[in-house]
């Protein structure tokens, strides 16, 4: 007999194409700040997240060397931190809206963030991973990372979050 409970008529994907769909368009959009970095949302699934950004003019932290930004590659790495977290809360209430799900954005602020520049980030894009390690009823714990286009670690993050 299999173990694993039954779906129930409540029960919703927390990512269907709905909620995806608003997702990408608070990350991508609404929030300006992540729009002007080029964030781009790739995957998102309960707990983790994966985006990217494009190497623009803009983004360059060192001109002789078209490097970007160590406050871009910080701004990312939150940003990717705080969607994972959104996702591990929107798969914990699955039964409700998708507009309800990312109503706990509202709530969430980085209390404490932290960055580890491990090498030059050059290349034309970047890829950004976050995992959630923790979601507590306040306090969610996230790590993060940073890769080249070829797939070399580029920096790695650790943060934690508000999230009441």
């Amino acid at each position: 007999m299999d173990a694993r409970p039954m779906p129930t008529a409540t029960t919703t994907d927390p990512f269907d194409a709905e909620f995806m769909a608003l997702l990408r368009e608070l990350f991508e959009e609404k929030i300006v700040f992540n729009r002007t970095l080029g964030l781009e949302v790739t995957q998102v699934a309960a707990g983790h997240a994966r985006g990217r950004i494009a190497m623009r003019p803009e983004l360059v932290g060192h001109f002789a060397y078209n490097r970007l930004h160590g406050g871009a590659i910080s701004a990312a790495l939150d940003a990717m931190g705080g969607l994972a977290i959104i996702a591990a809360m929107a798969a914990r209430h699955a039964d409700k809206t998708p507009e309800q799900r990312l109503q706990y954005f509202s709530r969430l602020g980085t209390i404490d963030l932290r960055v580890d520049y491990l090498r030059a980030a050059i290349g034309p894009s970047f890829e950004l991973q976050a995992q959630v390690l923790r979601l507590g009823s306040r306090v969610a714990s996230t790590r993060m990372e940073c890769l080249g286009a070829d797939g070399q670690l580029l920096a790695t993050g650790a943060a934690s979050y508000i999230v009441a």
